[in-house]
């Protein structure tokens, strides 16, 4: 049955009166800090003698706007081909200390222990294990044996966003429950040696690697501020644009993974995602207007020159995205968090809008009320 906008509206302010407090928020990057201007010089070397097409694309890599990214590997490591196997081997060791790394620091965020967390949510799409990273946690943090998990595996550069709309949901309307969302990517381990094609080539040129994790706390139905925490979630909400899975996504070979995405993208933003975001405001019973400032994922400098002007910002309006994506590039589904965190410890108050772009087409949507309440 459809929903009237009333009735959408009457289920958003619900979900919001007993849903969770953003109790503890961490990133964490891992150890090697590629500088662009030697990524360039590697990719010439690796690239420029096998393809022309390399010429043509070198300036993407100049006009990204980043200064550096972080790896879990060592920049030589690009130098030869790796395949699935050993991918795979990589992803599990350095996502699972990863994980560990932001995992602790969120907790001390928040002030509480490992066994205090009643739900683990992983979030991932660039890489594959059996058990699961956060299973391969529970025997290096003591969380309790009774823990719920749930591993999110597919939502791309969306799945900071609606990894935390799903945190959230697992502790709405049950006042004190804890969740502990940890999202990480290993983009760099994508990284193919053997491939000339355009995707690839840009893919060396935005991603990087990075960690972010979140407690969630359950709270009350109708209370009243943020019980001292970060902020407090609001509506969530999706959109997929239909005909558009090949917009992004991966191919999977014996080699890995390999990046696709189409280069309209801006072009969307541009063109769709406004109506996409007033169908969820409007379902959710928010006025645009009411929003203090949107918190976007950088997926590059195109798709940020789009949204601001999707948001009516001035150019360059986004600059805490701008900072980020300088310092750590595309880091895929934790991006749009470091984002956040940015914003929180530079005193921002008020509601805002987490936006995300992911394979699908999708759009994801999270309201999320930062500081004492409004």
């Amino acid at each position: 049955m459809l929903r009237t906008a009333t009735e959408g509206a009457r289920q958003a302010t619900t979900l919001a009166e007993g849903a969770a407090v953003l109790s503890g928020l961490a990133t964490a990057l891992p150890p090697h800090r590629l500088d662009q201007q030697d990524v360039i010089a590697h990719a010439r070397r690796i690239f420029g003698a096998r393809t022309g097409l390399f010429e043509t694309l070198e300036p993407v890599y100049t006009n990204a706007e980043i200064d550096s990214r972080w790896s879990c590997m060592p920049l030589d490591w690009f130098e030869s081909g790796t395949d699935m196997p050993e991918k795979t081997r990589l992803y599990t060791r350095h996502a699972t200390e990863l994980a560990e790394t932001a995992a602790l620091a969120a907790l001390r965020d928040a002030g509480l222990a490992p066994e205090d967390i009643d739900v683990l949510v992983f979030v991932s799409s660039t890489g594959i294990a059996t058990p699961s990273i956060e299973a391969r946690l529970m025997n290096r943090i003591g969380f309790r044996p009774d823990v719920a998990r749930l591993p999110i595996f597919g939502l791309g550069c969306a799945g900071g966003a609606m990894g935390l709309a799903r945190a959230g949901q697992m502790v709405a309307g049950r006042p004190g429950a804890r969740c502990l969302l940890i999202v990480v990517e290993l983009c760099t381990l994508a990284f193919r040696h053997d491939s000339l094609s355009k995707s690839n080539l840009v893919a060396t040129a935005l991603f990087g690697d990075g960690a972010a994790a979140a407690v969630l706390t359950g709270a009350a139905a109708g209370t009243e501020g943020n019980a001292g925490g970060i902020g407090r979630l609001g509506a969530a909400g999706e959109h997929l644009w239909p005909d558009t899975l090949n917009v992004m996504g991966w191919g999977i070979d014996p080699e890995g993974f390999e990046v696709i995405f189409h280069r309209d993208i801006p072009q969307i933003v541009e063109g769709r995602f406004r109506a996409a975001m007033e169908d969820f405001c409007a379902r959710a019973g928010i006025a645009p207007a009411e929003i203090a400032r949107p918190c976007c994922h950088p997926g590059g400098v195109k798709v940020l020159d789009a949204l601001e002007g999707v948001f009516g910002l001035p150019p360059r309006g986004l600059e805490a995205e701008r900072a980020v994506m300088r310092d750590c590039g595309n880091m895929s589904a934790p991006t749009v968090l470091f984002v956040l965190d940015r914003l929180r410890r530079d005193g921002a108050t008020g509601p805002h809008l987490l936006t995300a772009l992911g394979p699908g087409f999708t759009g994801a949507f999270q309201m999320l009320s930062l500081g004492p309440a409004q």
